[in-house]
């Protein structure tokens, strides 16, 4: 099986360029090609052009054992306003030299560069890291400290910027890193869109514990989805199972077994994580007061809050918002 990857025509917005490279990725570029790369005709003609370019030369191979030949080599990174690296062929690997040069050419006249996991060896092989702070999958931490002393890395964050230079954790990072682009580009309601078609929440900010310890939702049964909806739209109402399982007019028993069955979690797991995400979301949209975000999301008091929200998110409610904030100061101050 061979793909082939073209600009895409009739945009005129920023151009893309995905790293391709024998034992590519595939899964790390699929998500780069999903969110610049899939057609939106309802972004308007200014969203952005995608293309690949090939790292190696000859025929390239990728995991899952397909072909890949790509429709630009080198030259094609002259002409990127965003270059992205889906993870690398290993961290013991050198990166050519070539590639560096290339690499560094294009930050110098603004390009920005992203990684995802263990991309961030590449980019920290061009020396465009140094002194400054850079993530990657947690497993290629202590590796990435051994080769790389002068580059502070974050082992707990899902995404981190530097300089017009972008490094994301594991894949799921790199799908909130790619969306954060997004938004910093066309804003909240175009990242909230392409969140849509991946059916994954909007924002996570880049300050986020990597340890998400949180089940993967089956599919929401048509017995069950109404409630879900309900809940979502009155979280601050104290939701008993009692009061859940008469609303679907099942028997408690049979109510929680359909609820596992359709979100792989219980009941007052998943309300928690739902208020979570309604305090995230009320966290990053100004300044209001602890206890009314609290009561808002249905915690009842922001001494509850601060409990679910450290042990979801892994920092305080407080630290959340300052994160936010300084990372919304930051990516304005480099606009």
């Amino acid at each position: 099986m061979t793909i082939y990857v073209k600009i895409m025509p009739n945009l005129t917005g920023p151009l893309v360029v995905g790293l391709l490279y024998d034992g590519l990725c595939t899964f790390e570029f699929g998500i780069v090609a999903e969110i610049f790369g899939l057609s939106r005709p309802e972004m308007g003609e200014t969203w952005y052009r995608f293309a690949s370019c090939a790292v190696d030369e000859g025929p390239m191979r990728a995991h899952g054992g397909f072909s890949i030949v790509a429709d630009h080599g080198p030259e094609i990174l002259e002409e990127a306003d965003i270059i992205v690296v889906p993870g690398w062929k290993g961290t013991d690997i050198a990166v050519p030299d070539t590639l560096c040069r290339q690499l560094r050419a294009a930050h110098s006249r603004g390009a920005r560069i992203a990684s995802i996991c263990s991309g961030a060896f590449v980019l920290a092989a061009t020396g465009l890291l140094s002194g400054g702070t850079a993530t990657t999958h947690w497993r290629y931490a202590d590796k990435l400290r051994q080769l790389y002393p002068d580059i502070e890395v974050d082992d707990a964050s899902l995404y981190r910027a530097h300089d017009r230079i972008y490094t994301s954790a594991g894949s799921a990072a790199g799908i909130d890193l790619l969306i954060e682009i997004v938004r910093q580009d066309f804003g909240a309601g175009a990242a909230n869109s392409v969140a849509r078609r991946l059916v994954m929440p909007a924002h996570r900010t880049g300050g986020q514990a990597q340890f998400l310890e949180r089940p993967v939702s089956a599919r929401e049964g048509l017995e069950i989805a109404p409630l879900l909806d309900r809940i979502r739209a009155d979280l601050a109402r104290e939701w008993s199972v009692r009061q859940m399982a008469e609303a679907t007019r099942m028997s408690t028993r049979t109510f929680l077994r359909r609820f596992s069955e359709a979100t792989g979690q219980t009941p007052g797991d998943w309300l928690a994580d739902e208020r979570i995400n309604e305090a995230k979301r009320l966290l990053c949209q100004g300044n209001a007061r602890m206890e009314t975000v609290a009561m808002t999301a249905g915690f009842g008091s922001s001494h509850t809050l601060r409990h679910h929200f450290r042990k979801k998110v892994g920092i305080s409610p407080v630290e959340y918002r300052a994160r936010f904030m300084r990372e919304t100061a930051d990516r304005r101050a480099t606009v």
